[in-house]
């Protein structure tokens, strides 16, 4: 197994992507805690997972708590080895309509939580002096804008901006740094994409849906199982000289 005995830690662990990685990463022998701000859910989703995982609440918008579960996490359990900056929220309107409050918002969870986790937890990963693995959550969309998507797009483009930067300075320290990025996933996820765009676009629910799907070369929505393999890959010693790089999962969406 290619996780045994190492101890993963989740944000936005408790559904869709997050919850596959959690479940793909059991599988191959590890530890995994999923933390998520829905501790109701996140419990549920680990006692259906089996002993291997467990739950702790987790808003990424609170530096405080941030440090605390982190902290408790590596006395629990010995140290973290694999970090999966999954947390996330959408959301969309052209230029012309965005708000103060949705930039805050998006930011805050999709960027300054990310790094602060990041934060934290490398220097327990320096500290305990083994090295590690950390996965930053980035998106297609942060390959390219997106006329109805500003705030979202630009979101995740700091975080390939970010993975590469904290990468160059993690490396000495025996920690990888890289990203993931999708495509379209099927989910509760892009359901709310969906809502969103019948908005914007005048649309029937559903219909930006198709779509969308029919859009994707290989000819279907993506499902979580379709990214776990990536990610098991880049949290197992397979991608020790790997460092920087942002992976696209997005059935041939975006080519770069």
């Amino acid at each position: 197994m290619k996780l045994e005995n190492k101890t993963a830690l989740i944000t936005g662990g408790a559904r869709g992507i997050g919850l596959g990685f959690a479940e793909a990463f059991v599988r191959e022998g590890a530890r995994v805690v999923i933390a998520d701000i829905d501790i109701e859910r996140a419990t549920k989703a680990a006692a259906g997972i089996g002993p291997q995982a467990s739950a702790k609440k987790l808003d990424v918008t609170d530096l405080a708590v941030i440090e605390s579960v982190a902290a408790q996490v590596d006395k629990e359990f010995g140290g973290i080895d694999i970090l999966v900056n999954n947390a996330a929220i959408f959301d969309m309107a052209p230029i012309t309509d965005i708000t103060e409050a949705s930039y805050d918002k998006v930011f805050d969870i999709n960027l300054k939580g990310p790094l602060f986790v990041m934060k934290a937890v490398a220097n327990l990963m320096i500290k305990r002096g083994r090295g590690g693995k950390i996965i930053n959550m980035a998106s297609q969309a942060g390959r390219r804008g997106e006329a109805l998507v500003l705030l979202y797009c630009a979101s995740k483009a700091a975080i390939i901006s970010a993975t590469q930067s904290a990468a160059l300075a993690l490396v000495k320290h025996g920690i990888n740094v890289n990203a993931i990025a999708p495509g379209v996933v099927d989910g509760e996820h892009w359901d709310v994409v969906d809502a969103h765009f019948a908005r914007w676009e005048g649309l029937k629910p559903g219909e930006k849906k198709a779509a969308v799907a029919k859009s994707v070369p290989i000819g279907r929505f993506a499902n979580p199982e379709d990214i776990a393999g990536l990610a098991v890959f880049l949290a197992s010693s397979d991608s020790d000289y790997i460092l920087a790089q942002t992976y696209n999962v997005d059935g041939g969406n975006w080519m770069s």
